[in-house]
C-alpha cells in the first residue's frame, strides 16, 4: 500500500482494489512496481547511499532519505497474494494463554486488513470486540485527540462494566512511530487498558521498540516475544523471553532465542504444564533451604546464653559438616526432580490455574516471611524442649543430667527429622523414589552415621577428637529421649499441619490420600481442582506479553 502512494503510472485503482480484495480474505499481499534508472541517475544514487552509510551521525535517517528519494514516480506492475495458513491449534493455545492472565498482542508487517482478519480467526480477536484504532495518523495533534478519545471510550465502559476484554487496539506502523515519539505515556495507557492489541505494518525495529516499551514501563512486566522469521529477531532479542519457532522462513529466529519450539502450539504445554512446575520447584527449593538452616543453626545462638558467649559450640563439628551435605539435601533435590502438585491434564484443562503463581507468589516477602518464622519456631520448639529434658536428672534413670554433647545430639537428631517431615508435608506427588530417599536413603541413612561415628573410635588420621563417643547410644536408651523427642517434633510441626490443612481445605479437593498420586494411578485420578490450588495462594505473576499466531509467526 505504501508503494502506491509513490506510483505515477500503471494499473493503479486495479491494484488498490486487488490487495484490498485480498486483505479482506485474510491473504499476505506484496505490491510489485519498478523504476528505470539512468546511468547518471545511478551514479547519483549510489554516491547517496555510501554516504549516507558512511554517515557518523543520524544513519538510518539518512539511508531512510535515500531510499524515499529513489522510490519515487514508480511504474505499478500488480499485485500478488499467498495464502498464511494458521498452524493446528493456535486459537486455543491463544484461548489458553489469555485465560492464564498472559497478555497476547500481535506485532506484524502485514496490512492492516489482513492482520485484523487474521486476528479474528486465530481467536485473538473475540467476535463481538469493540475496535480501537489509531491508523493512518501522521501528525502529532492527530494522534493525541485519538489516543485521548479511545481511553475516554474505555473509561466509560469501565464505569458500566463493560471488561476490559471488549476492546482491541488496533495501531499500524506510521501511527505508532508518531505515538511513541510525541505520546508514548497515553500510548502506553490506552494499550495497557485493552486486553488484546495488534500492531500492523510494523518494520523489525519497531517490534523491538514496542517490546522495549512495555518491558521498561511502570509495572516492570515480564514480556516474552516469539517468531520465526530473520524479521522477528530484534525483538525476540529485545524481550525477557525470547521463543523461536523454526518455521518455513529459516532459522535465524530460532538462532537468537532462548528456547525454540517446532510448532506454536507446543508453548501451551511449555509454560502452563512445564512453566508451572518449574517454578514451585524451585520457589519451594529455594524457601526450604533458608527455613532448614534456621531452623538448624539459630539453637547456637540460644545457646549462646548459656554458656557466657563462650563461642562454644553445641553441635559437634561432623554435625556441621552433614547437615546440609547429607542428612537434608537429597529429599529436596528428588522434589526438585519430580514434584507435581497438580496433575498435568488438570493444568491444561484449567489454564487459569496458572494466574495463582503470578507475580512471584510463591517467592513473595510474604512468603519468605512465612517460611524463617517457621524455621524460627522449630528451632525454639527444640531448644527449649532440649534444655528442659537436660536441666532434669530425675527424668534420666541413672540420675545424671546430660551434658553439651548429648544436648547438640538431641538437637541435631530433632531438627533432621523434623525439617524432612515439613518437607513431606509439601509433597504432593510420592513416588518410589521419593519414598526411598526419604524413607530409606535420609532417615536410615542419618541413624546410620550418627550410631558408626558415636559407637566407633575411629583412627586419629580420621578424627582426634570422641566428644560424641557412645553420646547416642546413652541418651537413646532412656525412655523420656524418645517421649521428648516425638512431643518436641509433634508440636514443632502443629503449625504445619494446619498450613497444609487449610490448603487442601480452600482447594477443595478429596482427601489427602487421593490427592497424592503417583505413577501408578495417575491416569485414573478424577480428582477436581478449583481455583485455590495448593502451593499457590499469593498474589499472582506478571503478564507475559505474546505475539505471533500464523505458520509464519510475528510476536
Amino acid at each position: 500500500m505504501a508503494v502506491l502512494k509513490n506510483t505515477v503510472s500503471g494499473p493503479h485503482d486495479e491494484t488498490l482494489q486487488a490487495v484490498n480484495d485480498y486483505a479482506m480474505l485474510g491473504l499476505r499481499t506484496l505490491v510489485i512496481a519498478q523504476r528505470k534508472l539512468s546511468v547518471d541517475e545511478f551514479e547519483k544514487f549510489d554516491a547517496a547511499l555510501s554516504e549516507a552509510r558512511r554517515a557518523l551521525d543520524d544513519r538510518d535517517g539518512k539511508l531512510d532519505a535515500v531510499f524515499y528519494s529513489v522510490e519515487q514516480n514508480l511504474q505499478v506492475l500488480g499485485a500478488t497474494a499467498v495464502e498464511d495458513r494458521l498452524q493446528d491449534r493456535v486459537p486455543e493455545t491463544i484461548e489458553a494463554l489469555t485465560e492464564a492472565g498472559i497478555k497476547v498482542w500481535v506485532l506484524t508487517g502485514d496490512k492492516e486488513e489482513t492482520a485484523v482478519n487474521i486476528s479474528y480467526s486465530a481467536g485473538h480477536f473475540k467476535p463481538g470486540v469493540k475496535e480501537l484504532r489509531l491508523t493512518q495518523v501522521h501528525n502529532s495533534v492527530e494522534a493525541a485527540e485519538r489516543l485521548t478519545r479511545h481511553r475516554r471510550t474505555i473509561q466509560e465502559g469501565a464505569s458500566e462494566g463493560v471488561d476490559a476484554a471488549k476492546f482491541a487496539f488496533v495501531v499500524d506502523g506510521p501511527s505508532l512511530a508518531v505515538a511513541v515519539t510525541n505520546h508514548s505515556d497515553l500510548f502506553l495507557s490506552v494499550c495497557q487498558m485493552c486486553q488484546t492489541v495488534l500492531c500492523c505494518r510494523m518494520s523489525p525495529l519497531q517490534k523491538a521498540q514496542v517490546v522495549r516499551l512495555i518491558k521498561t514501563s511502570e509495572e516492570k512486566p515480564v514480556t516474552a516475544a516469539i517468531g520465526d522469521g530473520a524479521n522477528d529477531c530484534s525483538m525476540i532479542q529485545e524481550a525477557h523471553v525470547g521463543l523461536g519457532i523454526m518455521g518455513k522462513e529459516g532459522r535465524q529466529a530460532v538462532r537468537c532465542s532462548d528456547y525454540a519450539f517446532g510448532k506454536f502450539h507446543f508453548l501451551m504445554r511449555a509454560l502452563l504444564v512445564h512453566g508451572h512446575y518449574y517454578y514451585i520447584r524451585i520457589a519451594t527449593l529455594v524457601q526450604y533451604f533458608f527455613y532448614k538452616n534456621i531452623a538448624f543453626i539459630t539453637a547456637q545462638v540460644y545457646f549462646a546464653f548459656f554458656s557466657a558467649f563462650s563461642a562454644q559450640t553445641v553441635f559437634d563439628s561432623f554435625y556441621l559438616l552433614c547437615y546440609n551435605i547429607t542428612f537434608t539435601s537429597l529429599p529436596i533435590l528428588i522434589y526438585g526432580w519430580f514434584e507435581q502438585h497438580i496433575p498435568q491434564e488438570k493444568l491444561i484443562e484449567k489454564p487459569e490455574l496458572y494466574k495463582q503463581i503470578r507475580k512471584n507468589a510463591y517467592l513473595s516477602p510474604r512468603e519468605f516471611i512465612k517460611w524463617n518464622l517457621l524455621g524460627l519456631w522449630h528451632s525454639i520448639v527444640f531448644f527449649v524442649g532440649v534444655y528442659l529434658i537436660s536441666s532434669d536428672a530425675s527424668i534420666s534413670e541413672s540420675g545424671q543430667m546430660f551434658g553439651t554433647w548429648s544436648l547438640g545430639a538431641m538437637l541435631i537428631t530433632a531438627c533432621v527429622i523434623t525439617v524432612n517431615l515439613k518437607l513431606a508435608l509439601e509433597t504432593y506427588y510420592w513416588t518410589a523414589v521419593t519414598h526411598f530417599s526419604m524413607w530409606f536413603i535420609t532417615f536410615g541413612g542419618f541413624f546410620l552415621f550418627v550410631l558408626l561415628y558415636a559407637g566407633v573410635v575411629w583412627p586419629s588420621f580420621i578424627t582426634a577428637v570422641l566428644d560424641a563417643y557412645w553420646v547416642y547410644f546413652r541418651f537413646f536408651g532412656e525412655l523420656s529421649t524418645w517421649l521428648t523427642l516425638i512431643l518436641m517434633i509433634v508440636t514443632a510441626l502443629i503449625p504445619d499441619f494446619i498450613i497444609r490443612a487449610r490448603r487442601d481445605t480452600l482447594s477443595m479437593l478429596p482427601q489427602t490420600d487421593n490427592r497424592v498420586h503417583s505413577k501408578s494411578h495417575e491416569s485414573s485420578n478424577n480428582a477436581s481442582f478449583s481455583e485455590h490450588t495448593p502451593l499457590n495462594h499469593a498474589n499472582p505473576v506478571v503478564p507475559i506479553k505474546f505475539s505471533t499466531l500464523n505458520e509464519t509467526s510475528e510476536f
